[in-house]
């Protein structure tokens, strides 16, 4: 299938999924939601921009400057310009005469949108009640293709690598700020996007999103190292552990009590598992252990063209994995004062468990 007949699929089971949900309209903006869609996304700023999809038809309101750049990359979409002197709210109605909206159904909004824009959309749908439209189209963004699968692949590789550099930067007297250069220094080189690089030595580990700064590593931290980058529009996420000096008992225990979690998690997840089940499974390792308290987070997410997107692997959640659907496994114990232990893993369901995509071990390398 071509790119082009491939984006047509996915606006047609858009539009399937509308009808099961009794959506008569859907609004996408320039998120990610519209890179899924269409494999490009304008720039959003606060020029009133969104793929409208209809029962019938869709068209897109497009801001005249991004207009020539968007039917470039997204030929074949129809595009209700409107320029920056007469505003949006008269092109607003013409696309929804361009897109074929009879008034049927419920209208779902992009939950990503600019509250203005929604509130001009709302504005000329009269009132019309709203939904989040993740409900209908994150059900579609969840199950991984094989072509988003592949570039998942590729974007872990080079996680992979970035923690081997981050691993031979870990050093006393190191600061955390010097790992993480070397970190987006290997993505930058790959032509991978760096997107975080989390460095987090002895007490700062503590902190599950510590902000890297420039505290000195010294003999006998633990360093919490979580990363990720962009390549080609797909995301990676990985985290891994490093020790300066040899690693203390303390630390062994809080470190294997976490990897036991991970591997709980691991065999949990498989089609039909819900993501609570998941979660618990690695919970109930650290709680059984006496660490419950120190676990203050969820287990995982899902990961794509976002680097956080359903499924959220957390208590109380009912949602299903199925096979093509990619998230995280991340348990961590975090001691105040002391330090933190997280280990991440991205798996992919398949149709009778799970495979990680890192190639990297878990054990704690020692620097």
């Amino acid at each position: 299938m071509s790119a082009t007949g491939e984006f047509e699929g996915r606006i047609a089971r858009l539009r399937a999924a509308m009808g099961r949900a009794g959506v008569g309209l859907t609004a996408i903006a320039p998120t990610d939601n519209l890179r899924w869609l269409l494999g490009f996304a304008p720039l959003y700023d606060e020029r009133a921009c969104a793929l409208l999809v209809s029962a019938a038809d869709h068209a897109m309101l497009m801001p005249a400057l991004n207009a020539e750049q968007t039917a470039a990359h997204a030929p074949g979409i129809p595009l209700v310009r409107w320029a920056d002197e007469d505003g949006p709210r008269i092109a607003v109605r013409e696309t929804l005469a361009r897109c074929g909206f009879d008034g049927d159904g419920v209208f779902a909004a992009d939950p990503q949108m600019r509250a203005d824009h929604l509130l001009l959309l709302q504005e000329a749908l009269s009132g019309r009640p709203t939904i989040d439209a993740g409900e209908v189209i994150w059900p579609l963004r969840e199950r991984k293709d094989a072509a988003e699968l592949d570039a998942l692949t590729r974007s872990a590789e080079i996680a992979d690598r970035a923690v081997e550099a981050a691993w031979a930067a870990c050093g006393a007297g190191v600061s955390e700020l010097a790992v993480a250069e070397a970190i987006n220094a290997v993505f930058t080189a790959a032509g991978s996007e760096p997107e975080f690089a989390l460095v987090g030595s002895g007490p700062n580990g503590a902190f599950p999103h510590h902000e890297t700064g420039g505290r000195l590593l010294a003999e006998g931290d633990a360093v919490v190292i979580d990363l990720g980058g962009v390549l080609g529009g797909y995301h990676s996420d990985i985290t891994r552990m490093a020790f300066v000096g040899e690693p203390t008992d303390r630390y062994r225990e809080v470190h294997a009590v976490v990897e036991a979690a991970v591997v709980a998690a691991t065999e949990a997840t498989r089609p039909g598992a819900s993501c609570g089940e998941v979660d618990r499974a690695a919970r109930s390792v650290i709680e059984q252990a006496g660490f419950g308290e120190f676990f203050v987070h969820r287990t995982g997410h899902g990961l794509g063209l976002s680097g956080h997107e359903p499924p959220y692997l957390m208590a109380g959640s009912d949602v299903e994995l199925a096979a093509g659907m990619v998230h995280s496994i991340e348990p961590g114990i975090y001691l105040p004062g002391e330090f933190g232990v997280r280990l991440e893993e991205i798996v992919r369901v398949t149709e009778d468990g799970c495979e990680r995509f890192s190639r990297l071990p878990r054990d704690v390398h020692i620097g």
